[in-house]
């Protein structure tokens, strides 16, 4: 009976501890590509749907598609 629970409470902590570990990378799986770039180049601004407008006072800027309001350099 004794080693039942023993056996018990060291499955449960083994799979506490699983958890814990799989939240941690899950935590740890944002990727550079998923952040929102400060500027874009005029291919990508293009080849993502937008196109580039250049009336803007200080630099291009991305008018729709993914990249929709980002500066363009």
């Amino acid at each position: 009976m004794r080693i039942r629970r023993i056996l018990a409470a060291v499955f449960a902590t083994a799979a506490l501890a699983g958890l814990g570990l799989t939240g941690a990378a899950t935590a740890a799986g944002v990727t550079p590509a998923s952040v929102t770039p400060a500027s874009v180049t005029p291919g990508e601004c293009t080849d993502n749907g937008g196109t580039i407008d250049r009336s803007t006072p200080v630099l291009p800027t991305c008018r729709g598609g993914m990249y929709d309001g980002q500066t363009v350099d």
